[in-house]
Order: C-alpha cells, then sequence, then structure tokens
C-alpha cells in the first residue's frame, strides 16, 4: 500500500505524534496534577524511544533497506511498551486489595538497586499502578497509550516498510 507522502514526511508525522503524546503526558502530570506511577513512566520511555527513532528516521532518509531496520526497530520498541501497558491495565484490572502496596518510588528504586532489578520490580506493580485516577471515554490512560503505541507500530511499518513512493530504488 502506498502512501500519499514519502518516508520522510511520514517519519516526521511519527515523531510529532509522539511528542504530542509527550507533551499531553507532561500536560496530566503538571496541570491535571496526576504523578506517573512507575510503569506510566516505563511507557513514556517507549513512546520517548519510538520519537526518537522516528526523528532519526527523519534525519536519515535512508533507501528501503534502512527504512525496513527503521520500521523494524520502532515496532520492537512499540511491542515492548504495549506489554508494559497490558501489564498496566492487568494490574488495574485486579480486584482491591489483591495487588502489592505502594512501594518506593523510581527515584529512590533506581538510586539502590541494580537496574535489572528495578525493571523486575516495576513489572511486578505496586498499589498506585492499580488506581485510576483519569478515564476518557471509560478507557484508563494504559489503554490509551496501549491504543496509540499500536497505530505508531503500524504507521512505522507502513511508512518504512511498504513501497513508498520516494523508494526510487534505493536499497
Amino acid at each position: 500500500m502506498n502512501l500519499p507522502f514519502g518516508r520522510r514526511l511520514g517519519n516526521a508525522l511519527g515523531f510529532l505524534a509522539c511528542a504530542a503524546l509527550i507533551g499531553y503526558a507532561l500536560y496530566a502530570e503538571h496541570v491535571l496534577g496526576l504523578p506517573p506511577c512507575p510503569l506510566c513512566i516505563f511507557q513514556r520511555v517507549a513512546v520517548i524511544a519510538i520519537g526518537v527513532l522516528f526523528l532519526i528516521a527523519t534525519l536519515h532518509n535512508p533507501g528501503r533497506t534502512g527504512s525496513r531496520v527503521y520500521g523494524s526497530l520502532i515496532a520492537i520498541a512499540g511491542i515492548c511498551g504495549i506489554a508494559i501497558a497490558a501489564r498496566h491495565i492487568w494490574i488495574q484490572a485486579q480486584p482491591p486489595g489483591s495487588v502489592a502496596a505502594c512501594g518506593a518510588d523510581l527515584d529512590y528504586l533506581m538510586e539502590i538497586m541494580p537496574l535489572t532489578e528495578v525493571v523486575s520490580k516495576v513489572l511486578t506493580g505496586s498499589g498506585e499502578c492499580g488506581t485510576i485516577d483519569w478515564t476518557f471515554l471509560g478507557l484508563s490512560m494504559p489503554w490509551w497509550v496501549a491504543a496509540a503505541l499500536a497505530a505508531l507500530v503500524t504507521f512505522a511499518l507502513l511508512v518504512n516498510v511498504a513501497r513508498q513512493p520516494n523508494d526510487g530504488g534505493r536499497g
């Protein structure tokens, strides 16, 4: 399927979408007063990673093979982010009291533990990750993040893997 624009513009649009997502996350945190839990922070990292990859792909403007590499890297980062969001959704779906009580915040964990232990601890979730304090159309923030990441992965694959008008035989 050919999109009505080339790869460079498509990747720039992907970058702008990621910037908008992070912009809203910061708005929700600083204006709406919704501090992110550790799983929210990991989801932000996935969106930022995808945004950086889209930006590098925009600036690099590679041929077909390079674009496939970027598309694959974006897909990997997106799938990791979707998995984190799915874990967050699962934690939110648990009955009250069945998720461990709130633990230390992420900054403190990073100071006292190796990164691998921090990741493991965060992915097990805590009480603060089970709290739903924001919804839109009946869905919590992790649902929207998962949907946005799925859309970004799909868009990245369409832009970078499908044949585009600017392929020009570059490979």
